[in-house]
């Protein structure tokens, strides 16, 4: 029975550690809802620690591509991410046209993009530290010039 107690408690710490690894950067939201009768609603909630580790499991030759396009605009990328983290709480851009309304903004760390219509409703989150590595290893994979 101790044992047992001792194989439980190793899962469970095991658990555990993964969780706070998996969640330390925070969490990416994409929330979509269609107004109206009919209307559909996707909620897309996921650690934002998965994108770049998944971005080991793209094909290098598909990752160099991307590389190739972008490699002109990840340093401006890099830049902007490390400089909005020096700003928790700030409102950059708000538009608003007839019924229509756009913020972005960033807030504990993570870029939010807030767009509201009569329609639709769409809200992005995005922690400012997944951008950055992101724009890291695609810029890795530029050719060197």
């Amino acid at each position: 029975m101790v044992l047992l107690g001792k194989i439980a408690l190793g899962f469970g710490a095991g658990v555990l550690m993964m969780g706070a690894y998996t969640f330390r950067q925070g969490v990416i939201r994409v929330d979509v809802d269609e107004n109206g009768s009919n209307g559909s609603h996707v909620h897309v909630w996921a650690p934002a620690a998965m994108v770049p580790m998944a971005m080991h499991f793209i094909p290098s030759k598909q990752l160099h591509h991307a590389g190739d396009h972008a490699a002109e605009f990840m340093p401006v990328v890099h830049a902007i991410a490390k400089e909005l983290q020096k700003y928790p709480e700030a409102e950059f851009v708000e538009v608003e046209q007839g019924e229509d309304h756009v913020v972005v903004r960033t807030h504990n760390g993570s870029l939010l993009v807030d767009v509201t219509g009569p329609d639709q409703e769409v809200h992005v989150k995005v922690p400012l530290v997944t951008i950055d590595d992101v724009a890291d290893q695609l810029a890795e994979m530029a050719p060197a010039s």
